[in-house]
């Protein structure tokens, strides 16, 4: 008799099930396996069922319900992990915000999003406002045992800084269900195990952490980047899947060459990037160094209507793009709000989803930017004969700086709070290692203001990546008399200026 062997996949959750019984699910199943670590410390899924179950009975005495949001001031930890399941058990939707965050900015959040709970690491470091509570706290006396399965309106709730100066929250359009939407075109397979080199509180590691651990994988959390850290933790780890965004791309490869040929990297399937343009030299040494078909770049927004995919090997054949359209329709239109079809034409890149998916996201305390039921999150680009998208210069105002989307208007209004600021604008001009800083001009009453003034007056109302790093007093007006700035204009100005050469994908 002849024995066929037949391959089958590891077990996963029905699609479609509520994410509070993933903990469950697989401490069933394989409960000794790690799922997360972080400076040093593991987190089993027996660990993570349990103690989530007695995290989440403590959100619900404090009223946790379906509609509600859980705001998380924990860094990278297996605490975070715990805390995002509990959000999940007790029917909230979890919102990971940075514990650096200042009184100020994290006060308009909470505002917005009313949270029924704000979680605190149990160290101390996170801003001192009333109302607090720690997951000891909130696990003190609770029962470990199951909880009715609950399913959150919104699978996360994660923040942006606003292109009018306001924070406004992004908050998922799917229930907290299991789905293979993000792990499809993230590429991220059953089991998997990924190392996450950036902080949670931005959404596309939440997104990708979260995905991993939803498929039953294991997630290795950095606490903070290390080049040469990261390159050791993949190894340690055995990591298959590693997010980066391009600056740190660029630390790791001024690495001496015997440092990176020290490790192997050989785990890895797909190195992924991200958040911030890749110049076309540092993609290019990547692809040289991992191999074309390890690396692949995604561009979509948090809003997750549409979003295009390319790996090394496309990107040979169409250096710039950043791919073809994987989920959802993209456009181009016009200044007149007309579509471009013409390839090599730019247009102000509009998306929307597929029809017959609800809508991806709903802001509280903004409004979308949308015509005729498209939506623009500010870009420029244009196609090539065969569908590959190029990115342009940004028709918003926003800037990336390593990786971090920064809306000028937040630091603009910051910093005409001093006395002596009349105008404010921020731009963005090239850098070499986080690819822009933030350049302030300014319009000041009588005597210039000092740069260490202005940044010691900033630090209590701007997180650390928010901070210029150069500082500009000019005598012209900034803005007209309806307020208006041409802030390509002022950029163009100083680029020509310092004779800066650069890559138009670079700065905006």
């Amino acid at each position: 008799m002849t024995h066929q062997h037949v391959r089958t996949e590891p077990a996963e959750p029905v699609l479609g099930s509520p994410l509070s019984g993933i903990p469950g699910f697989y401490a069933a199943e394989m409960p000794d396996t790690v799922v997360a670590e972080a400076g040093g410390k593991t987190l089993t899924w027996r660990e993570l069922d349990e103690q989530s179950n007695r995290i989440a009975r403590g959100l619900m005495d404090r009223g946790s319900e379906r509609g509600r949001i859980v705001s998380l001031l924990i860094p990278n930890s297996t605490d975070l992990i715990l805390a995002i399941f509990a959000c999940y058990k007790a029917g909230a939707s979890p919102q990971v915000l940075s514990p650096r965050m200042t009184v100020h900015e994290l006060t308009a959040i909470l505002e917005l999003g009313d949270p029924v709970a704000v979680i605190v690491a149990a160290d101390g470091s996170a801003p001192d406002i009333p109302g607090t509570v720690t997951l000891p706290e909130l696990a003190d006396g609770q029962a470990d045992g199951d909880l009715e399965p609950q399913t959150a309106i919104a699978w996360k709730a994660p923040v942006s800084g606003g292109s009018t100066g306001r924070p406004k929250i992004i908050l998922s359009g799917r229930e907290a269900v299991t789905s293979e939407f993000d792990s499809v075109f993230w590429g991220i397979g059953p089991r998997e195990r990924s190392l996450i080199t950036a902080p949670l509180f931005h959404n596309a590691p939440l997104s990708t952490a979260l995905c991993t651990i939803f498929r039953g994988g294991s997630v290795s959390l950095l606490s903070r980047f290390d080049a040469e850290g990261t390159l050791a933790e993949t190894d340690r780890f055995g990591a298959t899947w590693i997010y980066l965004v391009p600056t740190m791309m660029r630390r790791i490869t001024a690495l001496p060459d015997d440092v990176r040929a020290s490790y192997s990297l050989a785990s890895v399937h797909s190195f992924w990037h991200c958040a911030e343009p890749c110049p076309a030299w540092l993609k290019r040494a990547w692809i040289d160094w991992v191999g074309a078909e390890r690396l692949w770049e995604l561009y979509a927004g948090t809003e997750a209507e549409a979003g295009c995919t390319i790996r090394g090997d496309e990107w040979l054949g169409h250096q710039g793009s950043i791919g073809r359209v994987t989920w959802g329709e993209i456009i181009l239109l016009d200044e007149d709000g007309q579509q471009v079809t013409d390839t090599g034409v730019a247009g102000e890149v509009f998306m929307r989803p597929p029809e017959d998916m609800p809508p991806t996201y709903r802001y509280i305390g903004a409004e979308p930017r949308t015509h005729n039921g498209w939506s623009s999150l500010g870009d420029m680009g244009h196609f090539d004969t065969d569908g590959y998208l190029y990115l342009h210069d940004r028709s918003s105002d926003m800037v990336t700086v390593g990786g971090v989307n920064i809306y000028p208007a937040e630091v603009e209004a910051a910093l005409m709070e001093h006395p002596r600021v009349l105008t404010a604008v921020i731009i963005g001009l090239p850098d070499p290692d986080t690819g822009n800083r933030l350049h302030a001009i300014l319009n000041t009453t009588g005597d210039q203001v000092g740069d260490e003034e202005l940044r010691t007056f900033l630090t209590d109302r701007l997180s650390r990546n928010k901070l210029p790093k150069t500082y500009e007093t000019v005598n012209d007006p900034l803005r007209d008399d309806a307020g208006k700035v041409r802030r390509s204009a002022l950029r163009a100005a100083r680029l020509t200026a310092s004779g800066t050469t650069h890559d138009s994908r670079k700065a905006s």
